[in-house]
């Protein structure tokens, strides 16, 4: 894959992160939309039939209702042949419902890696490990 095609993933990613970091639902939908592919998958532990893009969406719902304040920061973004590998830091406060809880108030740190993989210029395939634990674990909802 030449330097190029690397250059055009990493600026996909950038063009997705902006979105993200907006803070408008409606923004990231679009981008969501128009930057992950239909048939692109979002791999966890648990198979899923359900699209990146319909998960992208409810994540970012789920994740806006309780962070409207959500902000994450790119720390390193590296790209090789048709992969990138996003590492940030993602902070908030949490002042909505989250996983069945009342708003707590409390900000919170935590870190994340995700790898990307693209295809036609689009996400295909992301995999992701979040620190949930350390974000529970501040929100006083998992002991330490």
């Amino acid at each position: 894959m030449s330097t190029a095609q690397e250059a055009r993933n990493k600026e996909t990613y950038h063009c997705f992160h902006e979105a993200i970091n907006s803070g408008d639902l409606e923004v990231i939908s679009k981008a969501i939309d128009e930057l992950i592919h239909p048939d692109g998958r979002f791999h966890t532990a648990e198979r899923t039939d359900v699209s990146a893009v319909q998960v992208q969406k409810r994540i970012w719902e789920i994740l806006l209702r309780a962070y409207p304040d959500i902000h994450i920061t790119l720390e390193d973004l590296i790209a090789e042949e048709d992969k990138v590998v996003a590492r940030q830091t993602v902070t908030g406060t949490n002042s909505g419902e989250y996983r069945g809880m009342p708003p707590t108030g409390i900000s919170v740190t935590y870190h994340e890696i995700f790898i990307i993989r693209f295809a036609d210029g689009q996400i295909i395939d992301i995999w992701g490990v979040v620190d949930l634990y350390s974000q529970l674990r501040q929100l006083g909802l998992i002991q330490a």
